[in-house]
């Protein structure tokens, strides 16, 4: 019990902590395996954060991402997913089963984080960043597969909502133009 108010306190610190200037490059994560990273990796690289499920109806939507990772990523892109079970408990499963089932299912090569909330009072740090008040784009994540266009200096250039689809023409559009701008 001392533990689980412990852990909560330090995410809430880190959440408030989180300053205006900070951007998703900054942010502390752990990936699919649960080893202690960052984004920092991807500095220079654009790249789409994605709330990641997989038994929604979005889920489709794996094909989609994997397809624009495989097109853009000699080109400096990457699309970063991250499982969330916030949104009709869509991602039950544990970091090894939802590697295994992106893996077998869609053949995503792109790389997973932890699986993580992206709305609420446990919201992870990464989404006060994205989705917080000192966001460029404001507001709750209203669903799974929420997309984040981030550019090569770790700043946010738009938010796209669920329904639009990574092969969409508007995607497409801003992943070019992130990629084009120096």
């Amino acid at each position: 019990m001392k533990f689980t108010a412990l852990f909560a306190a330090m995410t809430l610190i880190t959440a408030l902590t989180a300053s205006a200037g900070q951007t998703v490059l900054d942010v502390p994560v752990k990936n699919i395996d649960g080893k202690d990273t960052s984004l920092k990796e991807y500095k220079g690289k654009v790249m789409l954060v994605v709330n990641v499920a997989s038994k929604c109806g979005y889920t489709k939507q794996y094909t989609g991402l994997e397809a624009i990772q495989q097109k853009y990523k000699d080109k400096g892109f990457t699309v970063v997913g991250f499982p969330c079970n916030q949104f009709g408990g869509q991602e039950p499963g544990t970091n090894e089963q939802i590697k295994q089932f992106c893996s077998s299912k869609f053949n995503v090569t792109f790389p997973l984080f932890d699986k993580i909330e992206v709305n609420g009072p446990s919201r992870h740090p990464l989404y006060t960043v994205l989705a917080g008040k000192e966001s460029p784009f404001p507001g709750d994540i209203k669903w799974n597969f929420n997309k984040f266009l981030i550019g090569k200096d770790g700043k946010i250039l738009k938010r796209f909502d669920s329904k639009v689809t990574p092969e969409s023409p508007e995607m497409t559009a801003a992943i070019e133009a992130a990629l084009a701008a120096k």
